[in-house]
């Protein structure tokens, strides 16, 4: 009878972790410790325990190694080790290290003994998980530390007791000079490394001797009298709890150890090569002189910088910042190419993504919390979608688009400007979220948002007609199909923008403007508005 444990790692506050601070730099600091405490670091940990990198993944039942490192990605850690005691150890080792030098990373470790030959390794991994490892995430007593006496000042992103002065000479003349806590400054610290991992990463995409990554939102491509917007994209991957939990689901303990491994392993590759994807076509558009896209087409002034830097990758939870006009179409991009990758389970990979487009200068945290709640939208789109219809897991994407603040959650926001009254129920202005790709009974699609934009961007009746478009938004916004019809009357337009014929609707969208309370133009006249105005 053959004894061993079973270890999971995992933190929790990531999100608060990262984007507690409004600066970029920080961030990048803070993703790189986050991905450190739950990868590199409990590498080098089972190193100290005399198990060398190279062979941390041997089968522990037939090895004189202490521990086996079934996966560590993504944000957690599974491995077995061949006693509690030694278990214990390295939970020690790690934690020393995460309090030392990642201050604000908050590890969850949970433990399970189990016999080898008789006992169901997946079954115990997805109840330590689900009670083990939920319950310190709702059980744990937040930390509580001192904040300081009458004599001390504060970090100005932590709030914390300050213990130094970061000063940061820009690449344009400007200096950056503010106080700083040891959570913070250990973030900074972090910052150099965080990039070269990042380099080493695209260094099959990226020259870095021509594009490097921004430290700076500043140096996304802002210019002055010119665009001063950035987008922070949030995507993750639908069912993937789902999948992880099937996998290896009956096996045996060995096979199980291999197939969630090799799962772990292709997911984790997966969203890394559908960022790399994206860079090339990036750069590619950059090297022919403008970025062009179907929404907007811009001279870019970012230097050697590129307009785009990825903050949480790997896996299928995606975040990334770019310059605002690219925002959209490099979400539907990365969407389109994380579809392409395969997985090790065999079934195709979809996701969700939000978008938030703010000022530059916007505080990060409040506009990554908007594009987290985005992407729950839409999800929950793809979630009513699939209950009431029985389809398959589709891509879908959802954004919101600030040219000044942004005050409350997406849902006030939505209620507050997007809702009119009709009657007994209010109808939405907005078709948002809409699925990536078409389909033959939805006509709530982003290429048919892309082709309505496009009609209005180069169609006959549309085309350098700003002022025309901006009355037939105003019209939209009295929810009436009335309206909508007079305002075709008095233009003499014989009718809207055609949707694709597949969509079923298309007839009724283009004489009505609304089909079942939603509207399927208001989103494209705010679009086109949007980005005439950060174009000049």
């Amino acid at each position: 009878m053959t004894q061993f444990t079973i270890t999971v790692v995992d933190t929790t506050g990531k999100q608060n972790y990262i984007f507690s601070s409004n600066r970029l730099r920080e961030n990048i600091g803070a993703s790189f410790l986050l991905s450190q405490s739950t990868k590199e670091w409990v590498e080098e940990t089972l190193v100290e325990l005399k198990v060398p990198k190279k062979r941390q993944e041997e089968a522990i039942e037939s090895s004189e190694l202490d521990a086996e490192l079934i996966y560590a990605a993504g944000g957690n850690a599974l491995i077995v080790f061949k006693s509690r005691e030694i278990a214990i150890k390295f939970t020690q080792i790690l934690s020393k290290r995460v309090l030392q030098e990642a201050q604000g990373v908050n590890l969850l470790v949970a433990h399970k003994n189990f016999n080898w030959e008789s006992e169901n390794l997946h079954s115990i991994v997805e109840n330590l998980k689900k009670y083990d490892i939920e319950r310190q995430k709702y059980e744990r007593i937040p930390s509580v530390p001192l904040l300081g006496l009458g004599v001390t000042a504060s970090c100005n992103s932590t709030q914390l007791p300050a213990v130094d002065k970061y000063i940061n000479y820009g690449d344009e003349e400007e200096t950056d000079s503010y106080l700083i806590s040891t959570e913070t400054k250990q973030k900074l610290q972090a910052v150099d490394k965080a990039n070269q991992k990042l380099q080493s990463f695209f260094t099959d995409v990226v020259d870095q001797n021509i594009y490097q990554f921004p430290y700076r939102t500043d140096h996304l491509g802002r210019s002055k009298h010119e665009s001063s917007y950035a987008a922070i994209v949030h995507a993750d991957g639908n069912g993937m709890g789902n999948r992880f939990k099937k996998c290896g689901e009956g096996k045996e303990n060995r096979n199980y150890i291999d197939d969630i491994r090799k799962f772990s392993k292709s997911v984790d590759k997966a969203g890394i090569n559908a960022l790399k994807a994206v860079t090339g076509i990036l750069i590619k558009s950059i090297q022919q002189g403008k970025l062009v896209g179907k929404i907007g087409e811009f001279n870019l002034n970012a230097k050697h910088y590129l307009p785009f830097r990825p903050l949480v990758y790997g896996g299928d939870d995606i975040t990334f910042v770019c310059e605002g006009r690219l925002g959209l179409e490099l979400a539907a991009l990365f969407l389109k190419e994380f579809e392409k990758q395969p997985v090790a389970d065999g079934e195709l990979l979809t996701a969700c993504a939000g978008v938030s487009v703010v000022r530059t200068h916007y505080p990060f945290a409040r506009a990554y919390k908007i594009s987290e709640d985005l992407c729950k939208e839409a999800k929950k789109f793809v979630k009513d979608e699939r209950k009431q219809y029985g389809v398959n897991y589709f891509s879908a994407i959802d954004w919101h688009l600030a040219a000044s603040g942004l005050l409350g959650d997406i849902s006030e926001i939505r209620q507050r400007e997007y809702q009119v009254n009709n009657g007994d129920k209010p109808w939405n202005l907005e078709m948002r979220p809409v699925r990536l790709q078409n389909n033959n009974r939805e006509w709530r699609t982003w290429e048919n948002f892309i082709q309505v934009v496009e009609e209005f961007k180069e169609g006959k009746d549309w085309k350098e007609r700003h002022n025309k478009i901006m009355a037939f938004r105003e019209i939209l916004r009295k929810g009436s199909i009335e309206a909508t019809q007079e305002f075709l009357r008095a233009y003499k337009l014989p009718q809207l923008p055609l949707f694709p014929e597949s969509s079923g609707q298309s007839k009724q969208l283009a004489r009505d403007g609304w089909v079942n309370s939603k509207c399927g133009y208001f989103d494209a006249t705010e679009a086109m508005e949007f980005y005439i105005g950060l174009e000049g």
